[in-house]
Order: structure tokens, then C-alpha cells, then sequence
């Protein structure tokens, strides 16, 4: 054979070669299209949840368009990292993006139609895949893509190092099910963090990476399982795990403990809302390093919340035991009654009206409005029955119902919105806005306004002792009457207290607060009228809109949770009202600070009179003597006596007209708390104050929060402790020394 043919047969058998690396050559200078430039490769751009995080660490929930949250390579378990070589890149550790021998292999397999010569990407030449190139809209394109990916993967070798890779590669995954990432699948599919997953959870993961949506073990568990197995037996072919192991684990089971992402899952789903808006607001006034604004979504914020995991765990709970069992009363409360929920007084028309109100609310109406539909179209439709879910505390319900008569079967439901806050330093630690967020998107707690009733006293109570008043001064429980001229009303108003008994006994202050007599509070009131009280209301952290009226002695207003918690918060910290914050810094994706918060303050009354109502909130509590009656009484004695409570506390309980409203505010030295429960339309409610009232509705919920709070107390940081509050406060709260201090002329002391 003559030394030409022998060139041409070697030129034959090499051009496939040749041409390969002369193609990847002409990639590398841009033949085929752009290369991602240096800066690119350095900051890769990726879409990464904001995470919402607790003052203890835990991340609360996360705000995303792509479920993902990265990790570093030394937070991986070394199973995991081993299961993604064995099976994917065995040499993963000795190439530089590109495998030699594979390469060959599936070169090779291609030309001569082998079917089993195997794949020759790498690691990193996924990541190339995952991070710079587009869908292909053809095979040729398929082809020009498969070398962009090559060159790519050289160049992430030469700026990275291989355990940066691997966290990388791990950290992009999209394994299905709204878990993009290691950290976010570990969460979705077994409720973990990445370095506590198992050997058998770790293979499970990388088995998936050959297809998630085909070995999704929510769907196909049986193939999942096997492809687990064939990862199990990479490792053991590699002698990471020992054959004896390797024969136990192929034969466990995948135990998933699934839970899905969502907006409406995890802890304090409602606070998380609430932030959104204010968050969103923040990312527009705040620019990145590249000119453009924060996006809440995928720039990877860190959200560092005043929010404490353990208490807003024991919060949710607490709301959660005691408003499904009070929800089974109510449901015996109403049964047999044609017109229940509402009142057999009420016409259908009033009832009818309601309905229509709660369909014109509902996001339903609202496309079929936005889709142009007619209201005779509209009503027809929310008349037929549709398969749904509706809510139950015991499970959910799948049904066949008409739209309407679901908005009817909803307002049953009792809701409940709670808040607990540091009152030191104005921390949020817990906060619950409603009793399922999945069904019920409403928030109790900043956005829902409710009547207050007798929880609005203290205030008035406060004005007196900041005046000069005594605890001690002495009110005749006779009718107030507020004359109709001189108020400014439109007849002559009476307020009643509850019982409608008016003995004419003499009552003091400290025992009026603590039994909410109604004559007592109208008694201030008209001593310094209403404006005097709207004035102290807002030095106190009152926003809302107040009307000056008489009335106010009652607490006929709407406030929030939000407000009242803050404003009592000020009794407790000395006079100084404190803002209520949920935030306590904003850092970016690499932990640097871009904001920090701290809470406005301001001096709201005087030292002495914030221990004075401290002791009053005391004796709501604790009871107050009344030596005309000779008993001792308050509206939350029953946490002492049911609840068991030995350690110092205060509250007010609130009940409002007809029982619409039930609340109770509670303080503890390190802690107030402020719980609202109600049904959503005012119409609907209790129809005894037994059951109806705030001693009933709310007040059990702060008891068995404060319950598990204090039995925990390792995890929470709360303790029972009492309040520091000087003796000559004491001195003047009780009324017998006082009265002997007086004759000793003494009564001026400092306190």
C-alpha cells in the first residue's frame, strides 16, 4: 500500500476528530454564537427566593418565582456528594470539564452506532447546560449548543473550584414539585436541611437528576424507588458504601415527608403577607450595585424578622386548639335554628344582603366581572353546584356546592387574630393572623378593625392616674348621665354597665377597671372629655380615625390588634411607647447589610403612671377587694383559678355589642399579648355573653400560649418573672394605707 493511501485511511479515521476539535476551537473564539463573558461567569445569573427568616435562624417562608435557596459546599453531606459522583462523573475530581475518555466513548458509539457507549457529559458540562444555554430549536442548534457547553465548562473549571461546582450544580437543580436546589428539595420532599440527609435520601435525589418529572416519588414511587437503587449500586461499585450496607438500604423504603411550597404554608404565612407589600415598596426605592432595583423575588434577600420560630409556633397552636374547640360550640349554640348563623331576628332580606355582599368580594366574581359577564350570568353561576374544598378544623372538605352556599357555610366560622411583642424593644415575636391562610386570606392582626369595648378603658383609667388621680379615688356606681346640649348628641345618653345593676355602692378606681363597670368609665370621661382622651390615645400608638364622642368610654371604635398591643406595650415599658417592628435587618444574597431598623419611640406618660396601670392590669387579674360587697373580683381572675397561673401578670378582657367581639389583652414583664376573636360578620355571633364575652373568646388563647411559653422556656427565652415596680407604687395602690397615709400627711411622697 502506498504511503498516500496510508494517509488518506489515517486522515479518514481521524477527521471526525479532527473536525470535533477544530469546531470546538471555532467556538471558543465566538464562531458559533457569544460565550458568557468573565463577569458572567463570576456572578452566574440565577433567579433566588427571598427567605423570610426568624430571630432564631429558622426560615419562616420565602417569597419566589423559582422555589430556591443556595448553599455552600461544606453544608453538603458527603453521601450526597459521593451518590452525584458515583453515579454521574466518576472522574468528576481529575478532569477539567471535559472527559477525555467519555468523550471518546460516546464519540465512538455515535459513528458506529453503538446504543450503550454511554453519555459523555460532566458535572460540570450540566452546569454549563443549566446556567448559559438556551433551549435548541433544532439538531444542528443541539450540536452548535454541545460545544458552547464544552468551552463553558473549561472556563467554570479555570474560575471555580470543583467543591464550588458541585454546590453550584446542586444549588440550580430543579427537582420538581416547586424545589429548585438542594436546600429547597431537602425541605419539599423530607421537611430537612441538606447535611441531614440520609445515604438512601441523597441517592434518591441524585437518581432524580436523570429525570425529575419521570422518578417524581409523588407520582411514580415504584420506578423512583429503583432508580434510588441503581444510584445505591454506583456507590457501592465505588466502594462508598460497604456491600452489607448497600444490601440494607436497596431494600428501605422512601419515606417522604412531603410538604409542598407555598405563600400559604410554614410559619406565620400571614405576617409573611403583610411584608410582601412593604418589601416590594422597599426593592423599588433600592438599587443594586448594577443600577437596577432589588427584585423581591429573585435576588435572594435575607429578611431578618423580629419573629421568635418558638413562640410564633406556640402562638399558632394556642389559636389553633382553642378556636376549633370553641368552634364546636358554636356549632351547638346554633343547631336547629333556621336562620343560623344569624339571628332568628334578622330578615332574610338583611341575610340575603350579606350573601350577595361576601359573592361581590370573592375572586370569583371578580373574573367573572373582569371576564364581562353579566350579574344575571354571574348569579347563575355562583347557583351551581361545582366540585370544591372547603376548610374544617377536622379535615378538608371535598364536596359538590354552589359558590353560594359555600360564602354561607364560611360564615360560621369563628376567626381570631393574635400578636405578641417585647415591649422593651418593640419586637414582633409572634404573630397570627387568622386561623387557616390557605382559606382565609384576611388579616386580623394589622389589616382587620374591630370594635374594642373594654380593652379601650385602661386608656381613660391611664388619663386619671396621669392627672393626679388615685387608684383609690372613690366613684359612685350610679348612672352617668351625658346631656344632649351640652355633649353635642342628639338625646340624652345613659351608659349602662353590663348587669344593669347600679347599687349606688362607692367603688374605686382599681376595683372599676378590674370589674369593667361601665359607670366608672363614663364617671372619667366626663371629667375630661372626649378630646382629652383621643389626645392620649395617640401619644399611646393609636392611629385610627377616632370620633371625640362620649361613647368612646365604652370602646365603641375600631382598632387592630396591632395598635392595641403597642399601646399597652407603653404601660409596661414606663411611659414610653414603643413601634411595633417586624424587621430587623435586610441583607442581600452574601450577607451584606443593606438595611438595619430600629423602632420609633416617644414618651407617652409619666413612669408613675405606667406602674400605676400596671398594678391596675394586675388587679384585673388578681382580683380587686370590695369591702362594701366583701369579695374580690375581676374579669381574668380565671387565669388564676382555671389556668393555674402563679407568676405576675395583667390583661383586660373586651367584649362589644351582642357579643360580636371578643378580646383580651394580657402583659407579662417580657411579653404583651393582644388576642381578637370574632365571626366575620359582626352579625354573627353568640347569643349569651357566657360564651360570647373576651373572658371566653380570647383570653383562654393568651392562657395556653403563655402555657407552653413558660413550659419551654429554653426555646422561647421567656421566663416568669415579675414586674419591677417601686414600693411606694404599692403603697398608693393599697387603698387601707392610703388612707392612713393621708391622715400622716405623707401622701406627697416621690414615687
Amino acid at each position: 500500500m502506498s504511503r498516500k493511501k496510508v494517509v488518506l485511511i489515517w486522515l479518514i479515521i481521524f477527521s471526525p476528530f479532527i473536525g470535533l476539535f477544530s469546531a470546538i476551537y471555532l467556538t471558543s473564539f465566538g464562531f458559533f454564537g457569544p460565550l458568557p463573558t468573565f463577569e458572567q461567569l463570576e456572578n452566574p445569573k440565577n433567579n433566588l427566593a427571598t427567605e423570610i427568616i426568624s430571630e432564631d435562624g429558622v426560615v419562616l417562608g420565602k417569597y419566589f418565582f423559582e422555589n430556591r435557596s443556595n448553599v455552600k459546599h461544606h453544608e453538603l453531606p458527603e453521601n450526597l456528594i459521593n451518590a452525584l459522583i458515583a453515579t454521574e462523573d466518576i472522574r468528576y475530581m481529575g478532569h477539567s470539564g471535559i472527559d477525555a475518555r467519555s468523550l471518546v466513548r460516546a464519540v465512538v458509539g455515535l459513528l458506529f452506532g453503538s446504543g450503550n457507549s454511554g453519555g459523555a457529559s460532566t458535572i460540570t458540562q450540566q452546569l454549563a447546560k443549566m446556567l448559559f444555554t438556551e433551549k435548541p430549536s433544532s439538531g444542528i442548534d443541539r450540536v452548535m449548543q454541545k460545544f458552547k457547553e464544552w468551552i463553558i465548562a473549561i472556563r467554570l473549571e479555570k474560575q471555580y473550584t470543583k467543591e464550588e461546582i458541585l454546590a453550584m450544580y446542586l444549588n440550580r437543580f430543579d427537582w420538581v414539585n416547586n424545589a429548585v436546589g438542594i436546600k429547597s428539595a431537602s425541605q419539599v420532599y423530607f421537611n430537612t436541611i441538606p447535611s441531614k440527609l440520609t445515604i438512601e435520601e441523597s441517592a434518591m435525589f441524585v437518581g432524580m437528576l436523570k429525570n425529575p418529572a419521570l422518578y417524581n416519588p409523588n407520582r411514580r414511587m415504584e420506578i423512583t424507588n429503583e432508580r434510588r437503587n441503581v444510584v445505591l449500586s454506583q456507590m457501592n461499585k465505588y466502594e462508598f458504601i460497604s456491600d452489607s450496607l448497600y444490601e440494607t438500604l436497596k431494600n428501605q423504603p422512601i419515606v417522604l415527608d412531603f410538604k409542598r411550597a407555598s405563600h400559604n404554608e410554614g410559619q406565620a404565612p400571614y405576617l409573611r403577607e403583610h411584608l410582601r407589600g412593604e418589601l416590594k415598596k422597599w426593592c423599588t426605592k433600592h438599587i443594586k450595585p448594577d443600577g437596577t432595583s432589588y427584585n423581591l423575588y429573585t435576588d435572594g434577600l435575607r429578611i431578618h424578622t423580629t419573629i421568635n420560630s418558638g413562640l410564633q409556633k406556640f402562638a399558632e397552636q394556642a389559636l389553633k386548639e382553642h378556636i376549633s374547640s370553641l368552634q364546636k360550640d358554636f356549632y351547638k349554640h346554633w343547631k336547629g335554628y333556621s336562620k343560623a348563623p344569624f339571628p332568628k331576628d334578622m330578615e332574610w332580606e338583611q341575610i340575603n344582603a350579606i350573601i350577595d355582599q361576601g359573592m361581590r368580594r370573592s375572586e370569583r366574581y371578580r373574573k367573572l366581572k373582569k371576564a364581562e359577564k353579566s350579574e344575571t350570568e354571574i348569579r347563575a353561576v355562583f347557583k351551581k353546584k361545582v366540585p370544591m374544598t372547603l376548610f374544617s378544623w377536622a379535615k378538608e372538605i371535598d364536596t359538590v356546592l354552589s359558590p353560594r352556599d359555600s360564602i354561607k357555610y364560611n360564615k360560621y366560622f369563628i376567626h381570631s387574630g393574635m400578636m405578641s411583642m417585647d415591649p422593651n424593644t418593640g419586637m414582633v415575636k409572634a404573630y397570627v393572623g387568622g386561623i387557616n391562610h390557605r382559606y382565609f386570606k384576611y388579616d386580623h392582626v394589622v389589616v382587620g378593625k374591630r370594635q374594642v369595648g373594654s380593652t379601650f378603658k385602661p386608656f381613660l383609667y391611664s388619663l386619671a392616674m396621669q392627672e393626679g388621680y388615685s387608684p383609690c379615688y372613690e366613684v359612685p356606681n350610679v348612672p352617668v348621665v351625658f346631656d344632649k346640649d351640652k355633649w353635642g348628641l342628639d338625646k340624652d345618653w345613659i351608659p349602662k354597665n353590663s348587669d344593669d345593676k347600679y347599687e349606688g355602692a362607692i367603688l374605686t378606681l382599681k376595683f372599676g377597671m378590674a370589674n369593667s363597670i361601665n359607670t366608672v368609665t363614663a364617671y372619667i370621661m366626663k371629667q375630661f372629655g372626649p378630646h382629652a382622651v383621643v389626645d392620649f390615645a395617640k401619644k399611646i400608638g393609636i392611629q385610627s380615625n377616632m370620633l371625640a364622642v362620649p361613647s368612646l368610654c365604652l370602646g365603641t371604635l375600631d382598632l387592630s390588634v396591632y395598635e392595641m398591643v403597642g399601646a399597652y406595650s407603653t404601660f409596661v415599658n414606663n411611659g414610653v411607647w414603643t413601634e411595633p417592628i417586624f424587621i430587623t435587618k435586610i441583607t442581600d444574597k452574601n450577607g451584606v447589610i443593606l438595611e438595619e431598623f430600629q423602632p420609633k419611640t416617644r414618651e407617652a406618660m409619666s413612669k408613675n403612671t405606667a406602674n400605676l396601670m400596671v398594678r391596675m392590669l394586675q388587679g384585673v387579674v388578681d382580683g380587686v377587694y370590695n369591702k362594701n360587697a366583701n369579695t374580690t373580683m375581676g374579669t381574668g381572675v380565671r387565669l388564676r383559678f382555671k389556668y393555674q397561673f402563679k407568676n405576675e401578670m395583667g390583661g383586660k378582657t373586651g367584649t362589644t355589642q351582642n357579643n360580636s367581639d371578643g378580646w383580651f389583652m394580657g402583659i407579662t414583664p417580657n411579653l404583651v399579648t393582644g388576642v381578637w376573636s370574632g365571626c366575620e360578620d359582626r352579625s354573627v355571633h353568640f347569643r349569651s355573653t357566657r360564651y360570647g364575652q373576651g373572658a371566653n373568646m380570647a383570653l383562654p388563647i393568651f392562657a395556653e400560649y403563655m402555657h407552653k411559653v413558660y413550659a419551654d422556656t429554653v426555646e422561647t427565652g421567656i421566663y416568669p418573672v415579675d414586674f419591677v415596680i417601686p414600693r411606694a407604687i404599692d403603697v398608693k395602690m393599697n387603698c387601707g394605707e392610703i388612707f392612713e397615709t393621708q391622715k400622716n400627711n405623707n401622701f406627697d411622697e416621690e414615687l
